[in-house]
């Protein structure tokens, strides 16, 4: 592959978003790698590099030129091009005009509709250095950037002020522009260890020269390493281990170029503080590491990753010593402050904020979550007096001190509030666990009441949002409505709520406020959005499972999602029997065959217009199975019924040889048709195995 050499794009910014950074970094490597591709120059990797003041692509292999592209032009037939002197006609000259040549020039090429006058060209690949600055622009302007800012007096737009432009093709500078900015091959190092800029020779020397020069690591995956390292050791150092996770380590990682860990502590006095206040004030404000003893236990330590490497270690870590110590002190303010009243006192103060225009009030809202929490304790046979106490606690907690200067806490504050106030501890559960799961792969509510607390106000949210006509569009879910959908798949299947989900979507409709939607019609489209979300789930947990067998038991509409999991798992079942091949294709066949007869309604089977000796016997195997079958309905056991059905096989199969269907007498073709219907309909007790595809 020659002419091929490294290039090596890098964009010098004012510090950027670090909740950002990462999907910023792996955005502008794809749309970069996409944009080559489309733009017919060949490459070989594609790595990213970020840093809090840079986003870099660098391109292992790259094209000093497009390929050539060949092309063909298509135009008139030749009987239309040429009179029958054989002289071009105008239809010919324009085409030969309009393709730059002669007439002489132009091709004749033979296909099944007869021979077209053609032109064939060959496209020159344009140099690659031409190219790059409109492609390397076009990447960055396809970033997720929610919200784009200008600076000085730029038109261009960005989600930082862009300072510098790096763009190398082997050792030599791309020329032109990106953003605005000449490109060269100046990059900078860090902020207050390298004042000079830093001359990048190459591609291949960028991340040595940062490192070594400028005191940058530019990789975000070896910096988040680093970080990870780094904090846990110093916590072993600190005689306890690192509270934090996956998400802080990346944000720390996005908000450092040169992590050095250094451990701090605080009073211990703090430590009586809830655990989960500490954390958050540590956590959330600071993006410091809490460290807790091998019990899990909080110390009155914590790990913060600095960003230079200090001559005087012990003055950064007083620095964040000062700076947490009237952070904790507030929460210890608001801890003691909020105890001073009850939950059950605010209750009032809900009245007086507003939810959602349209919805009412926080007040409101906890009406209509107990309303629906109640209906879905009666259709779980649960005793609803404490369930009922805690719907109505449950957004209390969001008028005290703690959550409205740590609006995280919410719900988990009002678990330990209840607590001091002496609720019960079902209630204090469920209270702390009513928003649960807050995201992908959280933990579920472990208490009934929990789960049904949660259920109720998730229901509430979809039906209140969706009654306003504010459901999500596109990417925008402002309403976090998808995620409350998932939310309530999750709980129902994973917690084994056995309920009629319709059924609870029209309790939440009914009890919000007056709205223009018809609430049949609400319901259906709720339904609907959760069926979305329940597809998603189905198949993210089953790799083995198949859209074809969703949909076979979605068409279905199971009114319990608990039912819907059962009906899938006997459907994956039956779909490994050696008779399911034949089954599905009988049932396919019935399917279509009822279709064309127009889905006649209420046929019943009458033996004694059954004539075939196949249809004799397929009415009694239908007889036989349907009495061993019930049994097995009664108590939901689909695998079972599917396994019975299974046996209808070799009748199915000789009908389907032996008798015509559509026969000329309309009484027998009617017995016939609804002979089908039954054998049909005894399937679709547990799904539409004609919509699956066995082979």
């Amino acid at each position: 592959m020659s002419g091929l050499k490294p290039f090596l794009v890098e964009i010098g910014t004012e510090e950027l978003p670090p909740k950002a950074l990462r999907t910023l970094m792996e955005a502008f490597g794809e749309r970069l790698a996409a944009a080559l591709d489309d733009a017919r120059l060949e490459h070989g990797e594609v790595d990213v590099f970020a840093s809090p003041r840079r986003l870099a692509v660098r391109v292992g292999e790259l094209a000093a030129r497009q390929a050539d592209c060949k092309s063909e032009q298509k135009g008139p037939p030749v009987n239309i091009a040429f009179d029958d002197k054989g002289n071009a006609t105008p239809a010919a000259l324009a085409f030969a005009k309009k393709c730059g040549v002669d007439i002489a020039e132009l091709d004749r090429r033979e296909t099944d509709k007869g021979a077209w006058l053609v032109h064939e060209s060959i496209e020159q690949g344009q140099p690659a250095s031409a190219l790059l600055p409109g492609l390397v622009n076009d990447a960055l302007q396809a970033l997720p950037i929610p919200r784009r800012m200008r600076w000085g007096a730029h038109e261009v737009e960005f989600v930082r002020p862009v300072h510098w432009v790096v763009m190398l093709h082997g050792n030599d500078i791309v020329d032109g522009e990106v953003l605005g900015i000449a490109a060269g091959r100046e990059s900078r190092g860090h902020r207050f260890h390298c004042a000079d800029p830093i001359a990048i020779a190459s591609p291949d020397s960028y991340l040595a020269a940062l490192e070594n020069d400028g005191h940058v690591i530019a990789d975000f995956f070896r910096r988040r390493t680093m970080v990870r390292d780094g904090v846990e050791a110093a916590a072993k150092a600190a005689g306890g281990q690192a509270v934090g996770g996956k998400a802080l380590y990346d944000e720390v990682a996005a908000l450092v170029e040169w992590p050095v860990p250094i451990v701090g502590s605080f009073d211990e006095s703090f430590l009586e503080l809830p655990r989960e206040a500490v954390t958050s004030t540590l956590t959330g404000h600071q993006r410091y590491f809490p460290v807790a003893d091998d019990n899990g236990v909080l110390l009155a330590r914590f790990v913060t990753v600095a960003n230079l490497e200090s001559k005087d270690p012990d003055k950064v870590r007083d620095g964040n010593e000062r700076v947490i110590r009237p952070r904790l002190a507030d929460a210890a303010f608001f801890w003691n402050s909020d105890r001073q009243r009850s939950l059950d006192s605010r209750q009032e103060t809900l009245r007086e904020i507003v939810y959602q225009r349209g919805l009412g009030s926080l007040f409101d809202k906890s009406q209509r979550v107990a309303t629906i929490a109640k209906a879905l304790a009666t259709a779980l046979d649960h005793e609803d007096s404490l369930l009922l106490r805690a719907a109505r606690l449950a957004k209390c907690d969001l008028v005290t001190g703690m959550v409205g200067e740590f609006p995280d806490l919410q719900g988990t504050m009002g678990r330990y509030y209840a607590a001091s106030d002496g609720e019960p501890e079902e209630v204090s559960a469920a209270i702390g666990e009513q928003y649960l799961p807050r995201f992908a792969g959280d933990t579920l509510p472990a208490s009934a009441a929990g789960q049904m607390l949660a259920v109720a106000d998730k229901l509430d949210t979809l039906a209140g949002v969706f009654s306003i006509g504010k459901k999500p569009s596109g990417n925008r879910d402002p309403f976090g409505l998808r995620r409350a959908a998932l939310g309530i798949v999750r709980i129902l299947v994973e917690c084994g709520l056995d309920v009629d989900l319709k059924a609870m979507l029209a309790v939440a409709v009914s009890a919000q406020p007056k709205s223009k939607s018809d609430p049949e019609q609400l319901v259906a489209d709720l339904y609907a959005f959760i069926g979305d979300r329940l597809r998603r789930y189905f198949l993210d947990r089953d790799a083995g499972l198949s859209v074809e067998t969703f949909t076979a038991v979605q068409v279905r509409e199971p009114v319990s999602l608990l039912d819907f999991d059962r009906r899938l798992a006997a459907v994956q079942t039956f779909a490994r029997l050696e008779q399911a091949e034949s089954l599905a294709a009988a049932n396919k066949r019935i399917a279509n065959i009822l279709r064309k007869a127009g889905d006649p309604p209420d046929l019943k089977v009458r033996k004694k217009l059954l004539q075939e000796d196949a249809e004799k016997n397929l009415f009694d195997a239908l007889g036989h199975v349907r009495e061993k079958i019930q049994p097995l309905l009664d108590v939901k056991n689909y695998a079972a019924v599917l396994n019975e059905l299974a046996a209808l096989r070799e009748p199915v199969d000789l009908f389907f040889d032996d008798v015509m269907v559509m026969a000329d007498d309309d009484s027998v073709r009617n017995n016939r048709l609804a002979l089908l219907g039954e054998l049909q309909g005894l399937f679709l007790n547990v799904a539409d195995i004609s919509r699956l595809s066995i082979r």
